[in-house]
């Protein structure tokens, strides 16, 4: 797995987004080597999440994908989730497995949500251990606790009984089974699906809001203004007819805009700065895009 930080996001309509991809936490050999690796630690988390906390954002998406890493980690970030006073949406994209799926269950009742392309893993946690007969029991016993505290969020979030996810766990010598987002409903993992349509309707319907709001600012103050509507389960912001009128104005940009052509130039003498042809093909586009 890859390392990222976690990004967060504070949007116009007022919701949160939270991205938090690859490992979850940092091996600890790498914690002291690599510093500017350092993922979902607890301490750059809790940064994070008093950020938050200091503009009272009502609604917050957490868009997963990760194949999981260390469960303490996760815990704290789940824990850290749980403490905000905001109505949370957990949403799950790809490969989401492990320790990932921890932090999947910090969703308000109803909103754990996963992609209609995803695939979910649940499983007995894993550790590697060096040492006597002694130190191999109390990892053992250590693990044991781990796996019944995972199990007991699962059933706290989905109303069912432990026993059910430690079957799960279970399964395949403990390496658990690769869910489909239909299965991940059933075994009450998640609550609903994000289907592919929505998925695409909710982006283009972002995208043409972020270009009224570009047109708004630079026609003046007649120009149309997209309002900021949103709705928890589908991330989609209704339609009006102020966005068709953003659209034609945005397809007529288009039309008078230059397609961008490539034109060779001789090595510029030393020390002069020009303007590349891309550049300035890119600028003509953008005056181009000023309506008046």
């Amino acid at each position: 797995m890859s390392f990222k930080p976690i990004k967060i996001t504070n949007q116009a309509d007022g919701v949160t987004v939270i991205d938090i991809e690859g490992e979850i936490g940092v091996p600890e050999e790498l914690q002291f080597e690599e510093p500017e690796s350092r993922v979902a630690t607890y301490r750059k988390f809790k940064d994070m999440v008093g950020s938050i906390a200091q503009i009272r954002s009502p609604k917050v998406l957490v868009n997963i994908r990760s194949t999981g890493g260390d469960v303490g980690d996760a815990m704290l970030i789940y824990d850290a989730l749980c403490s905000l006073d905001a109505e949370i949406t957990t949403r799950c994209w790809g490969y989401v497995a492990s320790a990932a799926t921890i932090i999947a269950q910090a969703a308000s009742t109803g909103l754990r949500e996963i992609s209609s392309e995803s695939l979910y893993l649940i499983h007995r946690s894993v550790s590697r251990v060096e040492g006597d007969a002694e130190s191999m029991q109390h990892n053992a016993e250590l693990l044991a606790k781990t796996d019944a505290q995972i199990a007991s969020i699962y059933a706290e979030r989905s109303g069912r009984a432990v026993e059910e996810f430690e079957r799960l766990m279970s399964e395949n010598e403990g390496m658990g089974r690769w869910l489909t987002p239909e299965e991940a409903i059933e075994a009450g993992l998640v609550d609903r699906v994000v289907e592919r349509e929505t998925q695409r309707r909710g982006f283009g319907q972002r995208i043409r809001a972020a270009v009224g709001r570009l047109f708004g600012k630079l026609g003046g103050e007649d120009s149309p203004q997209i309002p900021h509507t949103y709705e928890a389960r589908s991330n989609v912001r209704a339609t009006t007819p102020k966005v068709q009128t953003t659209v034609d104005m945005m397809r007529r940009a288009q039309q008078l805009a230059q397609p961008t052509s490539l034109t060779e130039i001789e090595d510029p003498d030393v020390g002069d700065v020009r303007q590349s042809f891309n550049e300035a093909a890119y600028d003509r586009d953008a005056e181009n895009f000023r309506i008046q």
